[in-house]
């Protein structure tokens, strides 16, 4: 595992120094602590995160605006640097101050990550792969450990010549940033209705559940409208994505959430096989809808945006058989995931949805 971990940092820090040359030794520091603690402090106020991104954002205007084609970089670790140039493609600077401050968390095994990132450091200084003397690199990092490693600034150096205007936020956020632009933007002009497709552990409800910890907004759950026992013949589960109900998931949930009315429906309860007690939600700017068949043609044109999930054969079986006895996964490979495939590829998903979201391998950095 620390091998593992020791070639993503190597490989990390290498693309670091090649796209900052001029960095210096405080430069790597910081690289290496945020890598391993994300912000420099626990943040909680969120109104004054808005503002000091709002004060940053206004006074490096002119530098941001020509950064907006790289405004992600991972770094070595569970975070990534999102460049304020985010906010001139939709996201915005109310979302990124709540992703900031949702990213906060203490790291009990921070120093011993540190020195481990540290010593790859060492072997590519000595190899020339990050442009530093090697004597004034082993000082700087000795006096780093004496002061006992805490948050360092960048460099004037680097700040001259790379104008640095980020926020560092979860990787469970940033890998949705496109997703929460979208949104924003949509926001920006009213109420969005957006759909969550994809197959069987595409990490459908985790996207929704993220969404729920960003935005004031409802979910509803496409697995609360299976179809009951007397609606379960051949005759429907021949249809392209016959086994939802996708009537009353129409009539109960879709129909009333475009006149901008109270839903109310009754889930499915699957250890009863039947109809669970009455569920009232309120109107809110944003709904979520999340599911396989959520965009069934069907439907037409009920939502504002729409996600597809796109995860490999591979990742799709490794999460299965991880997350169900070998009973459930059995029928998840042998009736549940042919039936979602036949739906895919008859109602043209992936060129249907211009949002696809290729689903990255489970604890890749």
């Amino acid at each position: 595992m620390k091998e593992k971990r020791n070639k993503v940092t190597r490989n990390r820090l290498i693309r670091h120094a090649h796209f900052h040359p001029m960095l210096e030794a405080e430069d790597v520091f910081k690289y290496v602590f945020q890598s391993v603690f994300g912000c420099e402090h626990l943040v909680t106020d969120e109104a004054k995160a808005l503002e000091f991104i709002n004060r940053e954002y206004e006074r490096e205007y002119e530098n941001i605006s020509l950064q907006n084609d790289n405004v992600l970089e991972k770094l070595d670790g569970e975070y990534s640097r999102v460049n304020l140039a985010s906010l001139t493609l939709g996201l915005s600077p109310e979302t990124l101050a709540r992703l900031f401050c949702l990213s906060a968390k203490e790291e009990p095994c921070g120093k011993a990550l540190i020195e481990e990132k540290l010593d790859v450091a060492r072997e590519l200084v000595k190899s020339g792969d990050i442009p530093l003397p090697s004597a004034d690199f082993e000082k700087q990092i000795a006096k780093w450990k004496e002061d006992g490693y805490p948050a360092v600034h960048h460099s004037d150096t680097f700040r001259e010549f790379y104008h640095p205007a980020y926020r560092v936020i979860a990787n469970k956020y940033a890998n949705f940033l496109g997703v929460f632009s979208k949104i924003d933007s949509l926001l920006s002009k009213g109420r969005a209705i957006v759909a969550i497709e994809g197959g069987s552990a595409s990490g459908k409800t985790t996207l929704a559940k993220v969404l729920e910890e960003v935005y004031d907004c409802n979910v509803f759950h496409m697995d609360d409208f299976f179809l009951r026992p007397e609606q379960r013949t051949s005759e429907r589960f021949h249809e392209v994505g016959g086994n939802v109900d996708r009537e009353r998931f129409a009539e109960e949930v879709l129909t009333p959430l475009l006149r901008n009315e109270e839903v109310r429906y009754c889930p499915f309860d699957c250890s009863k096989l039947a109809l669970g007690g009455e569920i009232t939600v309120l109107p809110k700017p944003l709904t979520i809808i999340e599911g396989v068949y959520s965009t069934h043609p069907a439907f037409g044109k009920y939502y504002d945006v729409a996600f597809f999930l796109d995860v490999s054969p591979d990742l799709q079986r490794q999460r299965i058989l991880k997350r169900n006895t070998q009973a459930l996964a059995m029928r998840f490979f042998e009736e549940w995931i042919p039936l979602e495939n036949r739906y895919f590829d008859e109602t043209k998903i992936r060129s249907r949805i211009c949002n696809v979201i290729a689903v990255p391998a489970d604890n890749t950095q």
